[in-house]
């Protein structure tokens, strides 16, 4: 026996004194109200409603018992409500602060299909970490392990003019002989890769290859590293759908591989790891590491 089905064709019952009237209110058939109420009553082991008369008048023991079978059916109207407003709340999910406002609508559009409303909150990422911390996010997108990640982003060095299409050699930038102290060509690296897989990866490089110390640069903001790429013949270490979108020429890096990683960390109770299952092409795309937009 379904006892809640049964107890809101009770309830519905009761309140209107009839059977017909209140199996129309409950909308089923009057014989399959008369039923769940037949099937209660014999569970229960007691009659629920007179059923003598022209109306449906409750027993001393349907009296008795009303009060509960209305909670049990109040109560499961308020698990569906919940279930509803729970399936329509945002998820607040950190996203780099480098994707653009454009892709992240895409990625909210793509939530959307999959039933899930994302509410995204770029970020740098040290703030992405304290966000999740604090939990004014569920979910956050960071950087983590290259073997431990599920996305990937490639980068390379951006110029602000055209310099062809050939991979960047590091030890190509180092300044020639008799060169002044500060000539040779700087590579800027955002906040976004001011990270140590990437930094310090680049930082041994630059070193193994014998540029100055100053050539490798740390930006305080991606506006001022791009801002000193356009002023002079410096480089951006970037991804390529980021080089796109701002404009400036980007080639691959030849004598080391860079790259973002990313994770998915969630706050304990959260549904990150279906997230970023079920959104994984998506939020790869977002992140530059699919070149094409998922249908």
């Amino acid at each position: 026996m379904d006892t809640l089905a049964a107890c809101r064709a009770f309830v519905s019952v009761s309140d209107v004194g009839s059977f017909t009237i209140g199996a129309a209110a409950a909308q089923i058939p009057q014989s399959v109200a008369s039923r769940r109420v037949a099937a209660l009553e014999q569970e229960l082991g007691g009659r629920l409603l007179d059923r003598t008369g022209r109306r449906a008048t409750l027993t001393p023991f349907g009296i008795r018992l009303l009060p509960r079978a209305r909670r049990l059916v109040e109560l499961s109207e308020d698990l569906t409500r919940d279930a509803v407003r729970a399936r329509r709340a945002p998820v607040r999910v950190a996203m780099p602060a480098v994707c653009p406002s454009a892709d992240l609508a895409r990625l909210g559009a793509a939530g959307r299909k999959s039933g899930v409303v994302l509410q995204m909150v770029p970020a740098e990422p040290a703030e992405r970490v304290e966000l999740l911390r604090v939990r004014d996010v569920e979910v956050s997108i960071q950087h983590a392990a290259p073997a431990e990640s599920l996305w990937s982003v490639p980068l390379g060095l951006a110029a602000g003019r055209e310099t062809g299409g050939q991979p960047v050699l590091i030890e190509s930038l180092r300044p020639g002989r008799g060169s002044p102290a500060g000539s040779g060509t700087q590579i800027w690296v955002q906040p976004e890769d001011d990270v140590p897989f990437v930094r310090d990866r680049l930082i041994r490089r630059r070193d193994a290859a014998g540029l100055a110390v100053s050539q490798v640069q740390i930006s305080t903001s991606l506006v001022d590293a791009v801002t000193e790429v356009l002023s002079s013949s410096g480089l951006l270490l970037c991804s390529a759908r980021q080089a796109r979108h701002l404009g400036l020429h980007w080639r691959p890096i030849g004598d080391i591989d860079l790259a973002r990683a990313y994770g998915c960390r969630g706050v304990v109770g959260s549904d990150a790891q279906n997230l970023a299952e079920s959104l994984r092409d998506s939020i790869g795309w977002v992140l530059g590491a699919e070149a094409e937009a998922p249908a």
